[in-house]
């Protein structure tokens, strides 16, 4: 594996775990406003990210490169609503997207073609992650300040 492509995957990783980080900061948020589905969906999706962490940090090793991890900076812990929740992590899933899609092409430049292969899960796997968030980040605002509405988002969240 070359160097650029073993950095950035080594950045991928390390962009995965923030991640979930910032998913189990978003699920303290909810706990501290009694929204448990919505924090339950939260700690799924940080459970999902460092999920794919280790997918990366595996493929790493497995190709004979050195996985190196940097430091995980604090995430965000203060929101302004659900919504504002929900646009924060539909924002960062789109640039999570943009760093795998740069990833793809830093392999495919250097025709490094197993990196490409095992992107091309991630890149599906983004496609779902941005049509998920880009949903419920419609749907609440539909819900617009309804409370009641607010209740019947969480217990569909919890089923998750």
């Amino acid at each position: 594996m070359r160097d650029n492509v073993m950095k950035l995957l080594n950045e991928q990783i390390n962009a995965e775990f923030y991640a979930a980080y910032i998913y189990l900061s978003m699920a303290a948020y909810f706990e501290d406003k009694d929204l448990a589905g919505f924090a339950h969906w939260m700690r799924m999706q940080s459970a999902e990210e460092l999920t794919h962490a280790q997918k990366i940090f595996d493929y790493v090793i497995e190709r004979g490169g050195r996985v190196v991890l940097e430091q995980i900076d604090a995430p965000p812990s203060d929101f302004d609503s659900p919504l504002d929740v929900f646009e924060k992590a539909l924002a960062h899933e789109q640039k999570v997207t943009a760093m795998i899609d740069h990833l793809y092409a830093q392999a495919e430049k250097e025709s490094d073609y197993p990196t490409q292969v095992m992107l091309q899960w991630f890149i599906t796997e983004q496609v779902e992650e941005e049509n998920t968030a880009g949903t419920l980040v419609a749907q609440l605002k539909m819900a617009g300040d309804s409370p009641a509405a607010l209740l019947v988002f969480d217990r569909q969240l919890a089923s998750r």
